[in-house]
């Protein structure tokens, strides 16, 4: 059995590799602030089905504070483990238009907090670092689908620069210190329990409670939605050795926001109350992966259709609607 760190565990996707982990049969020590950069009923949710299991641990601590990081090993010895043999990094400020608002916290959560992870490796032998990064790195002058090796040197949001530096600082203790890393550029990731501020979540609670459902730009976006059970299930396999890698892991199938929509209406039964407003600057007309990398390296490719993934998070949705109803989706 081993024994993973996963930073994040509260997160959408952390919690998704966390419960995989587990199902596997390891062992995972969980730490997450449990901040409130958005509704945390949604995390204390996750947290609740994790805490049923025997050989998970949580830890309350942020990754932000060097301090409590140095502590936490002594914490882990005390209940029996004697070594890690991976950190998973799924902790994050994610989202595009709130980093545009307070860019200092994107800098200190993704950036600092991931050199303070790439220190607990390097001072406690870890010998091997996952981090999630994302798909923003591409910016909009990138042919499509994107490849690993496009140029990333220019992000349209705090968010995508501060996802960059965290890949950088990772690749650089990689040489500096042997430490095996696998980068993920995550694409828009969705599912059960999602993040509210992601157009998934949002579009099937406004639609479900016929409320209006607000669309930045003509709705002719495309996202290469990739279903949270596939991401999580391609994170776990770069848990093995790779030297240091930037993979892909998305859909290869992007899809229009008006499409996804249609689905959602379909799968509720409700005709969405469609509000446009001014698009945002800093978001990206489109984002397709090329996941040819994932595929060679890791044996990947995703499992779950958008219609299929969508009715698991209907599904979902309508049996915790008395509160996920309330769930504040900005």
């Amino acid at each position: 059995m081993a024994t993973y760190l996963v930073a994040g565990c509260a997160g959408f996707i952390g919690s998704r590799v966390t419960e995989k982990l587990l199902a596997d049969g390891e062992a995972v020590i969980g730490i997450d602030n449990l901040n409130n950069a958005y509704d945390n009923r949604l995390k204390d949710w996750r947290l609740e089905r994790l805490l049923t299991h025997k050989n998970f641990q949580f830890h309350r601590l942020d990754i932000c504070h060097q301090e409590c990081l140095g502590d936490l090993f002594p914490k882990i010895r005390q209940s029996g483990v004697k070594k890690l043999d991976a950190v998973i990094n799924l902790a994050a400020r994610a989202g595009v238009r709130p980093s545009v608002l307070d860019p200092w916290s994107y800098l200190e959560t993704n950036t600092t907090g991931t050199v303070n992870l790439l220190e607990f490796c390097k001072s406690y032998d870890i010998p091997k670092f996952v981090i999630a990064s994302s798909s923003s790195l591409y910016g909009k002058d990138n042919p499509m689908p994107y490849r690993e090796d496009a140029n990333t040197d220019f992000p349209l949001s705090p968010y995508a620069a501060s996802k960059k530096a965290a890949e950088v600082y990772s690749y650089t203790y990689h040489y500096l210190y042997g430490i095996d890393v696998t980068i993920y550029r995550y694409f828009t990731v969705y599912g059960p329990a999602g993040r509210p501020d992601m157009s998934p979540l949002r579009f099937v609670q406004w639609i479900s409670e016929e409320r209006p459902v607000t669309i930045f730009g003509d709705g002719s976006q495309m996202r290469d939605f990739t279903y949270v059970d596939d991401i999580a299930r391609g994170t776990i396999a770069g848990l093995r050795s790779l030297g240091c890698e930037v993979i892909n892991l998305g859909s290869d199938a992007p899809v229009a926001l008006m499409e996804m929509i249609c689905t959602i209406e379909r799968l509720t039964g409700k005709q969405a109350r469609l509000e446009f407003g001014a698009s945002q600057r800093a978001d990206m007309q489109a984002t397709w992966a090329d996941i040819s990398k994932a595929h060679r390296l890791l044996d990947w490719q995703p499992q779950t259709t958008l219609e299929a993934g969508l009715e698991q998070l209907v599904d979902w949705y309508q049996e915790n609607r008395e509160w996920a109803k309330e769930i504040v989706t900005g």
